[in-house]
């Protein structure tokens, strides 16, 4: 992997933690249960399909990808009866910057720093084929350093997320055939089939689907040619992700801020998120 891509894959492991304090921290639970949106998923499906406005279900399954179609059908579009695309918006700033407010405390300067020199960054991204990349761009900017901070991981992350999908398109995995070659290689099965919504026949057909083509063992284990292709899949990613290289000051901005949102998370986790060691 080239020095590019090395800094396209630790700009992620830092500003995925910032990013996720809205799915992980309670502050984030609780801005959305207080608006009626009760259990996780009518949360997260109305936060992170919001800027994409008041959608049906088919949008949400082809960019959300690794969810079952079934699982994304049972909250949207039902979803924005309860909350509309505007209000889930505001709900997932409020409770974003509730949790950053708690984390990052003490951290004032270097949010504020990290601020500064992600805005022209995250500014300037490439947004050709990012549909949720380009929706949260469209979004107003806001002017609250947290906020700001917020955004521009999540800008950061869903536009990595959208080349992640184009990589595993263009490998020939589905939604259900990634999930389950990760689980045959680093994380567990536990972490990513409940959390994704495939049925246990939907799993045992994606792995036989890959055993077919030699990338995974009958015992579930990814073969040598099945790393092979994960590891193709993530120089992709990292590689659409370098576009724009991000600067030694950068990262050091962001490694403390990054620290301090992991203690909101738990590893490991559905993203595949490291804990920060940077």
């Amino acid at each position: 992997m080239d020095t590019t891509k090395n800094t396209a894959r630790t700009l992620w492991s830092l500003i995925e933690p910032v990013h996720a304090v809205t799915y992980f921290a309670p502050e984030s639970h609780a801005a959305f249960e207080a608006a009626g949106l009760r259990g996780f998923w009518r949360g997260y499906f109305a936060g992170r399909a919001a800027p994409l406005g008041p959608v049906g279900q088919g949008p949400v399954v082809a960019a959300f990808f690794s969810f079952a179609p079934t699982m994304v059908t049972r909250v949207v579009p039902s979803v924005w009866d309860l909350v509309p695309p505007a209000d889930a918006l505001a709900l997932r700033r409020a409770g974003a910057r509730a949790a950053l407010c708690r984390l990052l405390t003490g951290l004032e300067t270097e949010t504020a720093r990290a601020v500064d020199l992600l805005t022209p960054y995250a500014g300037g991204l490439d947004l050709a084929g990012r549909p949720l990349a380009a929706a949260n761009a469209e979004l107003p900017w806001p002017d609250e350093p947290v906020d700001r901070l917020w955004h521009c991981a999540t800008l950061l992350r869903e536009h990595r997320g959208d080349g992640h999908v184009a990589a595993l398109v263009a490998a020939g995995l589905d939604g259900c055939e990634i999930l389950a070659l990760r689980a045959g290689i680093d994380l567990p099965r536990s972490e990513l089939q409940p959390y994704r919504g495939w049925s246990d026949e939907q799993w045992a057909a994606a792995c036989q689907r890959l055993m077919e083509r030699g990338l995974l063992t009958p015992d579930g284990t990814a073969t040598d040619a099945g790393r092979a292709v994960h590891r193709a899949v993530e120089a992709a990613t990292d590689g659409a992700a370098a576009r724009m290289e991000a600067t030694d000051e950068l990262l050091r901005t962001l490694t403390p801020l990054a620290r301090a949102c992991a203690a909101a998370l738990r590893f490991p986790n559905p993203m595949g998120l490291p804990e920060v060691r940077v």
